[in-house]
């Protein structure tokens, strides 16, 4: 179900779950980013492709989009079996309109509901960048850095599980 978002004048944002015909788009965004972007190449290295995207969507992976009438300006990811927040990007003609906040959003209250008790995330080890600042906004919180690796963690309140409400 698309949900109205934030947007400036003459645009509709809109916010969905993301699906496998989605994958091509979000690629398109994750090249974009202003900070922490990787080519396509880079994210083929780390095993990153279309492929494994779509294949992480039917397991364990769910994701959000916002779109501005067709276009995908933005996404966030994350997945329940470790409470990882795997990807938040942005294009940056998007950036600092609420668009990553309402995403984060979405994917800590679905790690909440599907009984995670802590959310994970890695950045940059540099407190300098503008996530850094976002995250701690949001209430993420240093966990440790390890490998040149910036690793942050929230606590999830309990919430009602899919399994709580079963007869």
């Amino acid at each position: 179900m698309a949900r109205p978002g934030p947007s400036p004048p003459g645009t509709q944002l809109t916010f969905r779950e993301i699906t496998a015909a989605d994958v091509p788009a979000l690629f398109y965004v994750r090249t974009r980013t202003r900070e922490n972007a990787y080519t396509l190449e880079e994210l083929q290295g780390l095993g990153i492709t279309a492929e494994s995207v779509a294949e992480k969507l039917t397991a364990s992976f769910k994701g959000w989009l916002c779109a501005d009438a067709d276009r995908v300006v933005a996404f966030c990811m994350a997945d329940r079996a470790t409470g990882e927040l795997w990807v938040v990007a942005v294009l940056p003609e998007y950036e600092d309109q609420g668009i990553g906040n309402t995403l984060m959003a979405l994917a800590e209250e679905w790690l909440a509901v599907e009984g995670c008790t802590r959310a994970w995330l890695t950045t940059d080890v540099d407190p300098s960048l503008r996530a850094y600042g976002f995250y701690r906004r949001r209430g993420w919180a240093d966990w440790k850095i390890e490998n040149g690796v910036r690793w942050m963690e929230l606590p999830l309140p309990r919430r009602p599980t899919q399994h709580d409400r079963e007869p």
